[in-house]
């Protein structure tokens, strides 16, 4: 059985769809992924958040039907 899942970003969107295409990849909450996203970016010095996810955003393609 094929895994037809692709991490895409979302419709779901605050800024690019990145947390909410993580969200629905993992089929959980994105405002979860959001808010442990942040938490991770503010309250440790060896997670670079702000750079991961513009690197994110730029590799994760749009959902079909969009460009």
């Amino acid at each position: 059985m094929a895994n037809d899942k692709k991490l895409v970003r979302s419709n779901n969107k605050i800024i690019a769809g990145v947390c909410g295409g993580i969200a629905e990849y993992f089929q959980i909450d994105p405002t979860l992924v959001r808010v442990a996203y942040v938490a991770l970016t503010l309250f440790t010095a060896g997670f670079p958040g702000v750079i991961l996810y513009i690197i994110m955003m730029l590799l994760m393609p749009q959902p079909e039907g969009q460009a």
